[in-house]
């Protein structure tokens, strides 16, 4: 997941990214640490990113690599 990555490159903290999607604090803390998380969790941070769930979810230094 590239949450991290993008939050950063929008200039995003933790806190402001959990005040425009809705999701807590702590789940985002989590979801940047395990790199996984519900479907429906992911919609709202992609929306609140202004990216797509492929952005967000897909890992594209897999993808490239084939």
């Amino acid at each position: 997941m590239n949450l991290k990555k993008i939050r950063n490159e929008k200039g995003l903290t933790i806190q402001k990214l959990a005040e425009i999607s809705g999701i807590p604090k702590r789940t985002i803390e989590d979801i940047q640490r395990f790199g996984e998380c519900k479907v429906s969790t992911a919609i709202k941070l992609a929306d609140a990113l202004g990216v797509t769930l492929d952005e967000l979810c897909r890992d594209t230094t897999a993808t490239q690599e084939k």
